[in-house]
């Protein structure tokens, strides 16, 4: 298709430049200069002496200064020249006297002081006022930005040449997503064929996800598909502590956007500026209302004919203003959500295009071996392996690379120099083989794939890795209670063995605590308290929905969820300590063989304990990956 003209943006014209001023002052300082004679300064006394001796010449008294000339001895030391002189004047009653005496002309003057007056009284105190004022501005708009320009937004113009275009082709792992992005391509290519049938675009289109699925991405992708400018800029580039600021940018955006069309406005994190108004607490009339006032005004002003198409991300849908997203606005919502098995895999193969891979890489076992990553995590895996390679000197990357660097990604780099004595590594050992004699045994558990004690990251020790093999969205009551035994089984060894337990299960009960509660509250899966939920999230954005609950039951329930949730954690620890009790001998073989060899991967794990699962774990949205840390 054939690039469309685009029009030439008007240059941003300077209206008032701080350094005219001053320029001007300047010269008309040294103008003054010139213009000024060059006077002798001399004493009082002195002035007295030539009067004294007949050599002033003339005077001119004002109440400031007396000026005037004298004679004095020439400079090649025969004869006499005239010279100027200046001396403080002095209330002398007597000088009239003696300059008439001596027939000395004399007159009065009132000294013109404006100039000296406005340089050291307004000019110089304004000027550094405006100095300071242009650093400060200079440095809140960002290097190079011009002074005074508020008002202009931060957007980007991203290059339209070939080498730099995003396309379709460059995103993976989102089809429906794409599926739904091809009318905004069509249309931006060619609206005459919406438009003859009375047909309307949508104004604007809202990518949710969570961070790092492609939501930035894919919005480029959809500018380079139709072939059109694309500008970008972040929803906290609008707030500024000046009051209109950020509505002026919002303006300035769209007037840009204007000039420019067909292009597409891409508004990043659009939860800093589209919050739900009336949240603040000076009565809801602070700066970001405004600035989401102002965007709304300006989403109602154009029209989709104009070929101008907003899109915005997100990844906090539930805290934007209702206003954003009724029709007329942002009409479509697109979710980007994270990718199955098979888009991993087709994200891996993108990524993959500039690595050298050796011969025995199958990017889908690797995509099976990174449930619930997202694309960002995806891409961070395939340069996490390049690195290794290159630290380790081969030629190519190999599996091993792509192994070590999901384990970097999941539980953080290796700590070498975290060196455990041989308690605390006996204790890590049994620690973590609980978990995967546990995850082994247990039928709706995700089979085990790798179980270390290699401290990683900031604080593990160790840890055991669960991978489902299968897609699955929903999570059923006895995968729940399977993976609350598992996260137990730790703990449960060390009581065991030891006969008393350390701070390592310390995230485990975090993550237990949380489960169990959201099985009762949350999923109403408990018999006592009956399918209902508990809890409703208050719907107060400016104190945040993870901080605020309002509570709509009675002491009465709360008392009963709590033995609820207790129970349940109870049972599946006595569920575990049990399982441990009739498997002893095969969790002291797995404990030994761990800590000696200090890593060991799932057919390992299965081999040792001679277990055969009924049934192959299943990849849920609800829990993902099972990582059981001891820290």
């Amino acid at each position: 298709m054939a690039k469309k003209p685009q029009k030439k943006l008007k240059p941003n014209k300077t209206t008032f430049s701080i350094g005219y001023l001053f320029l001007f002052l300047l010269v008309m300082y040294a103008l003054q200069m010139m213009v000024s004679p060059r006077a002798e300064e001399v004493t009082y006394t002195q002035f007295k002496e030539y009067l004294k001796n007949g050599d002033i010449v003339d005077v001119t008294v004002s109440p400031d200064l007396i000026r005037g000339h004298y004679r004095k001895p020439a400079a090649e030391g025969v004869g006499v020249e005239e010279g100027a002189f200046a001396t403080v004047s002095v209330q002398d009653t007597k000088l009239v006297e003696e300059l008439e005496a001596r027939h000395i002309s004399f007159k009065g003057e009132t000294e013109n002081t404006f100039l000296k007056t406005f340089l050291m009284w307004w000019f110089f105190p304004l000027a550094m006022m405006a100095v300071g004022w242009f650093f400060i501005f200079r440095r809140m708009g960002g290097v190079g930005a011009p002074f005074m320009s508020f008002g202009k937004a931060k957007i980007k113009l991203y290059a339209e040449s070939d080498s730099e275009k995003v396309t379709f082709a460059d995103v993976a792992g989102c089809d429906e997503a794409k599926e739904e992005l091809k009318e905004v391509i069509d249309f931006l290519s060619s609206p005459e064929r919406f438009q003859k049938l009375g047909g309307k675009i949508p104004k604007g289109v809202l990518l949710i996800g969570l961070p790092g699925t492609g939501k930035t991405l894919l919005a480029k992708a959809v500018a380079g598909e139709a072939d059109v400018p694309f500008f970008s800029i972040s929803g906290s580039d609008f707030v500024e502590m000046f009051v209109g600021m950020g509505a002026a940018r919002v303006r300035d955006m769209f007037e840009q956007a204007k000039e420019r069309a067909p292009c597409i406005v891409f508004i990043d994190e659009i939860d800093s500026v589209g919050r739900q108004r009336g949240t603040g607490l000076g009565g809801g009339h602070d700066e970001r209302e405004q600035t989401l006032n102002q965007l709304l005004a300006e989403m109602d002003g154009f029209s989709s004919k104009k070929g101008v198409i907003i899109m915005a991300a997100t990844n906090r849908p539930d805290v934007l203003d209702v206003a954003l997203l009724r029709p007329g606005r942002f009409d479509r919502q697109i979710t980007v959500d994270r990718p199955d098995l098979l888009g991993r895999e087709a994200i891996l193969n993108v990524h993959k295009r500039n690595v050298k891979l050796a011969p025995d890489v199958d990017m889908k076992v690797v995509a099976k071996r990174t449930p619930g990553f997202s694309g960002a995590d995806l891409a961070n895996v395939v340069n996490e392996a390049a690195l290794l390679a290159a630290r380790r000197n081969k030629e190519a990357v190999e599996m091993p690379e792509f192994e070590d660097a999901i384990d970097r990604v999941i539980a953080g780099p290796e700590r070498k120099s975290r060196v455990m004595n041989e308690e605390e590594k006996r204790t890590v050992a049994y620690h973590e083989s609980g978990h995967a004699l546990i995850a082994a045994f247990l039928p709706h558990a995700d089979p085990v794939h790798k179980v270390s004690i290699i401290p990683r990251g900031a604080a593990a020790l160790g840890y055991t890795l669960q991978l489902p093999t299968e897609d699955r969205y929903l999570t059923t009551e006895s995968e729940i209670m399977d993976t609350l035994c598992v996260l137990l089984g730790g703990r449960a060894a060390e009581s065991m063995v030891f006969g008393e337990v350390s701070t390592g299960a310390h995230n485990d009960l975090e993550k237990v605590t949380r489960l169990a509660r959201d099985y009762v509250c949350r999923f109403g899966m408990s018999n006592k308290l009956g399918p209902q939920t508990f809890g409703r999230q208050s719907g107060n954005i400016f104190l945040g929905h993870d901080l605020v609950q309002e509570k709509e039951y009675s002491e009465k329930t709360a008392i009963m969820i709590d033995e609820e949730v207790s129970r349940i954690i109870r049972e599946g620890y006595d569920r575990a300590y049990k399982l441990l009790s009739d498997n002893k001998d095969k969790l002291e073989l797995l404990a030994r063989k761990l800590e000696e060899r200090e890593l060991l991967d799932g057919e390992e794990v299965v081999e040792l304990l001679g277990v055969k699962k009924g049934k192959k774990g299943r990849e849920k949205e609800a829990v993902g990956i099972t990582l059981s840390e001891n820290k």
